[in-house]
C-alpha cells in the first residue's frame, strides 16, 4: 500500500515536471515563431520595396551596354556641340581581348566573377560593408563588375543617386544582364565602356592612345597598367604621375599572382619594368579648332558638374551649356586674329562675359595664343591678379551709398594722405593731390586717395561682407590698400557688375544649364536671383560709371549709342618687382576693364603670367578697352540699348558746381547729381522730368585718346612709397592746386588713361 502511495506521488511529481518543462518551452516556442514570422515579413517586405523599385529600372540593350560611357555637350537650342570623348573608340570584341587582359581585370575588380551567376556578390557586399563599418568610410565596394557595367551603362556616379531605389534597380539590371549575356560577352562590354583619360574610353582606344598597338601586342606589365586605371584614370596617368601608375599597376599584378593568374617569376619580372616603357609621345596639333577655342568653358562646365556629384567621364551625361558659340568664336579671334594689339605675344588676355539676368556665362577667354592642351590654364577663373581700380565701386562706393547715403555730389579730400599707424604715403597715379572733390569725379577720374578716405569711412568689415555678396572675396582684415586693389578673376568682376547692371540683384555665374542622366534624370539650373543692395545704390553707381566712356579713363571702351557703364583698372608693380625688373617703373603691371550693359557685363585682366615675360607698353596698355569695345559692339548689334529708369527711392536735384548739397538757384552754375530719397537736400528744388542723368554733368573735361607715341609729361621724384604714372603717355593736368574746382570745370583740361593706377608703394596693411 506504502508502494502504491509513493508511486503515485513519483507519478504526479513527474506530471508536474513535465508540465513544468512544457510551461519553460512555450515561450521559447513563441520567440521563435514570432521571430519566424519576422523574418518571413522582412522578406516579403524586402521583396515587395525591390520589386516596386524595380519596376522602374530603365531599360538596358545590347546597343547601350556597348556603347561608350561619354558625356556630350549641347547648347541652349539643343544643338550638340562636342563629345567629351575625342579619340576615335577602337572596340574590341572578346575573341580580340588577351586573356591575359581579362584576367587582370576580373583578378582586381571581381575574383569571383566568373563563378557568380546572379550578377550581384551577397558575400562581397556583406564583407565590404563590414570593411567599411570598421573604418568608417567608404574604402571598399561590393559592386560586382556586372554592376560596374550597369552602373556605367544606365546610372549616375553622383553620391546624390546612391539611393535605395537606384541600388535596387542596379540590381534588378544586373540579373538580367547575367540572364541574357555570357561572361564573355559582360566583360568584353566592360572593357569597351570605362573611362581611361585622354577622352578616351575603352581599353581597346587606350591602347592606341598610350602604345600605339593594338591590346594582343601589348605585355604583361603594360595589360596591367591598364586593368588598374579605370580606378582613377586621372591619378594613374603615366605620363604624369608615374609613381602613382605604378602603384596601381603593381596592385593589379599582385591579384593576378594571388588569384594564381601568373607565376612569380612573371609577376617579379612585369613588376620590375617601368610603367612609362613603350608609352607614345603625343602632338598637339590633332586637336579640332572648335575644342581649343572652347577649352576654358568645357573645363570649367566639367568643374560645375564635378561639384553637383556628377562623374562626366563615366556618367554619360547629356549636358547643356549657357555658351553662347557665336559668341565665344568672336571673343577667341578678337584676342588672336590681330584686329586688337596686344604689346607682345606673351601679353595674356582672361575674360568673361555673363548674362546678368539669369547669371549664364555666355563666354569666356582663358587665354591668347594658347597650346592645343585640353584643360589647360583658364586665366579668367583661375588667375585671381589684383582688380586696380575696378575694385571701388564694389568695395569703397556702392558701399558708401548704401550703408551711408552718400549723394554723388558727397565731396571727398584728394589731399596728402598716410595710411593709419604707418609711414606710407598714398599718390595717385599723377604724384598730385587736387583738393575737394565731388564722390562722382573722384570714381570717373579714378583718384586713389578719395577711395581709400571711402573705404575708411565705410570701414573694411562692412565693406568687405558687402563685397561678398557680390561674390568676391575681400577678408576683414585686410587693409585699406585693399580699396585700390582686390584680387579678383574677370568672372568674378563681371558677375559683381552684372549687380548694378540688374539694379541690385546678384546672381553666381554659371556654366551648365541642365544636366541629364542616362537613366532619364534632369536636374535643372536656374538661378533666381538674390538683392545685395538697394535699387537705389545700384542706379547711383550706374549713373557715375557712365561718365567713364565720355569724360573718364576709359573713353577708348566707348560704344557709340550703346547706354553703358564701366570702370578701368591699372595696377602698378610692387617696390620688390621693380628690385628685380627696374625698367618696368613706367608701365603697368596689370590692365583692366569690366563694363556692362543691360543685357551683358564683361569683365576683361590683360597682362603677363610671368614677370620676365615682359610689360604692358604702348598699345597695350588699351587692350583691355578694345576688346570690350568690339565684344560689346558685337553683342549690342540687332538689339535695342535702354537706359536704366531711376528709381523712386533716388532724388535727382540740380546742384551748384563743387558743392555738396546746395541746390542752385536760376542762373547758378550747376550740375544733376542724385541722393539717396530722405537724404537729399531740401532747399529750393529745381528737379529735373528726365529720368536719367547726364554723366558728364559734373565735369566738362574733354578727353581723347592719346598714343604712345605721345610726349611724356614731367613726373615729380617720389619716395619708394609713391605711386608714379603706369603710361609713358599722359596728358596735363590744368591746374595741381590744391583745390579741384579748376580741374572739374575747364574745359581745357584733359585725363590721363591710366589715371586709376594703383598705389605700389601704398599697398600696406592698415
Amino acid at each position: 500500500m506504502a508502494t502504491n502511495n509513493s508511486e503515485q506521488k513519483n507519478t504526479r511529481m513527474s506530471r508536474l515536471h513535465a508540465n513544468d518543462g512544457r510551461k519553460k518551452a512555450r515561450p521559447v516556442l513563441r520567440v521563435i515563431k514570432w521571430l519566424f514570422l519576422l523574418f518571413v515579413l522582412l522578406l516579403v517586405s524586402g521583396v515587395g520595396v525591390f520589386a516596386f523599385y524595380a519596376k522602374d529600372a530603365p531599360s538596358i540593350s545590347t546597343a547601350k551596354l556597348q556603347s561608350g560611357g561619354t558625356s556630350s555637350f549641347y547648347t541652349t537650342d539643343g544643338k550638340f556641340l562636342m563629345s567629351l570623348g575625342s579619340q576615335t573608340r577602337v572596340y574590341v570584341k572578346s575573341k580580340d581581348i588577351p586573356q591575359t587582359l581579362k584576367d587582370a581585370v576580373v583578378s582586381i575588380e571581381d575574383k569571383r566573377f566568373y563563378s557568380e551567376g546572379l550578377g550581384i556578390d551577397p558575400a562581397r557586399i556583406i564583407s565590404s560593408f563590414l570593411t567599411n563599418v570598421k573604418s568608417s568610410s567608404t574604402v571598399a565596394g561590393g559592386s560586382t563588375i556586372t554592376q560596374q557595367l550597369v552602373k556605367l551603362t544606365c546610372f549616375s556616379t553622383a553620391s546624390s543617386q546612391r539611393t535605395l531605389s537606384r541600388k535596387a534597380q542596379e540590381a534588378w539590371l544586373a540579373m538580367k544582364v547575367e540572364r541574357e549575356y555570357s561572361k564573355d560577352q559582360i566583360l568584353e562590354f566592360y572593357i569597351n565602356k570605362v573611362y581611361m583619360n585622354y577622352g578616351t574610353y575603352g581599353m581597346g582606344t587606350a591602347a592606341n592612345y598610350y602604345y600605339g598597338k593594338s591590346l594582343k601586342n601589348l605585355d604583361l606589365a603594360q595589360l596591367a597598367l591598364l586593368a588598374g586605371m579605370p580606378n582613377a584614370p586621372v591619378a594613374y596617368n603615366p605620363y604624369l604621375y608615374p609613381k602613382k601608375a605604378k602603384y596601381r599597376r603593381d596592385l593589379v599584378l599582385k591579384a593576378m599572382y594571388d588569384n594564381k593568374k601568373i607565376t612569380k617569376k612573371q609577376y617579379l619580372a612585369a613588376k620590375a619594368e617601368s610603367v612609362q616603357k613603350g608609352l607614345k609621345k603625343h602632338s598637339s596639333s590633332s586637336e579640332s579648332k572648335l575644342r581649343k577655342v572652347d577649352d576654358a568653358y568645357i573645363k570649367e562646365a566639367i568643374a560645375e558638374v564635378q561639384a553637383d556629384g556628377y562623374d562626366p567621364y563615366n556618367d554619360n551625361l547629356k549636358i547643356t551649356l549657357n555658351i553662347n558659340q557665336a559668341a565665344q568664336n568672336k571673343l577667341y579671334s578678337l584676342a588672336n586674329s590681330g584686329s586688337v594689339a596686344f604689346t607682345s605675344k606673351k601679353m595674356q588676355i582672361g575674360a568673361t562675359i555673363v548674362n546678368p539676368k539669369n547669371g549664364h556665362v555666355i563666354a569666356i577667354l582663358g587665354g591668347r595664343n594658347l597650346p592645343s592642351v585640353q584643360l589647360g590654364l583658364d586665366r579668367a577663373v583661375q588667375t585671381g591678379r589684383s582688380t586696380g581700380s575696378t575694385i571701388k565701386p564694389v568695395l569703397d562706393y556702392a558701399p558708401a551709398i548704401e550703408y551711408l547715403n552718400w549723394g554723388t555730389s558727397h565731396i571727398l579730400q584728394d589731399t596728402k594722405y598716410t595710411y593709419p599707424g604707418t609711414n606710407v604715403q598714398l599718390y595717385d597715379w599723377d604724384n598730385t593731390y587736387m583738393g575737394s572733390m565731388s564722390m562722382r569725379y573722384a570714381l570717373v577720374q579714378s583718384r586713389n586717395v578719395p577711395a581709400v578716405r571711402t573705404l575708411n569711412e565705410v570701414g573694411i568689415s562692412r565693406a568687405s561682407l558687402f563685397a561678398r555678396k557680390l561674390g568676391v572675396s575681400v577678408s576683414a582684415n585686410a587693409g585699406l590698400s585693399t580699396a585700390i586693389g582686390a584680387n579678383a578673376s574677370s568672372l568674378q568682376m563681371a558677375a559683381a557688375y552684372g549687380a548694378f547692371a540688374t539694379m541690385g540683384i546678384y546672381r553666381k555665374p554659371r556654366f551648365v544649364s541642365k544636366i541629364e542622366t542616362a537613366d532619364g534624370q534632369v536636374r535643372k539650373y536656374n538661378s533666381s536671383g538674390t538683392r545685395v543692395m538697394k535699387k537705389s545704390t545700384a542706379y547711383m553707381i550706374t549713373d557715375m560709371l557712365k561718365g567713364v566712356f565720355t569724360s573718364g579713363t576709359g573713353t577708348s571702351a566707348k560704344v557709340s549709342g550703346v547706354y553703358e557703364a564701366g570702370k578701368t583698372g591699372t595696377v602698378k608693380y610692387s617696390d620688390s618687382d621693380l628690385v628685380k625688373y627696374p625698367s618696368y617703373s613706367s608701365t603697368p603691371k596689370d590692365s583692366w576693364f569690366v563694363g556692362y550693359t543691360k543685357q551683358y557685363s564683361i569683365g576683361i585682366w590683360t597682362g603677363y603670367d610671368n614677370l620676365k615675360d615682359g610689360t604692358i607698353s604702348g598699345v597695350g596698355q588699351y587692350s583691355a578697352q578694345l576688346i570690350y569695345k568690339y565684344m560689346m559692339t558685337y553683342l549690342m548689334q540687332n538689339k535695342t540699348s535702354s537706359d536704366w529708369t531711376k528709381p523712386s527711392t533716388v532724388v535727382k536735384k540740380r546742384i551748384v558746381k563743387n558743392t555738396e548739397d546746395e541746390v542752385a538757384s536760376p542762373g547758378q552754375s550747376y550740375s544733376w547729381e542724385l541722393f539717396v530719397k530722405g537724404h537729399a537736400p531740401t532747399d529750393a528744388d529745381y528737379t529735373s522730368s528726365s529720368t536719367s542723368t547726364n554723366a558728364n554733368s559734373s565735369s566738362t573735361v574733354t578727353s581723347s585718346l592719346v598714343q604712345s607715341s605721345s610726349s611724356s609729361s614731367s613726373k615729380s621724384s617720389s619716395s619708394s612709397s609713391s605711386v608714379s604714372s603706369s603710361s609713358s603717355s599722359s596728358r596735363s593736368i590744368s591746374s595741381s592746386s590744391s583745390s579741384a574746382v579748376s580741374a572739374q570745370s575747364s574745359s581745357s583740361s584733359s585725363e590721363e588713361k591710366t589715371a586709376d593706377t594703383d598705389a605700389a608703394g601704398g599697398k600696406q596693411n592698415n
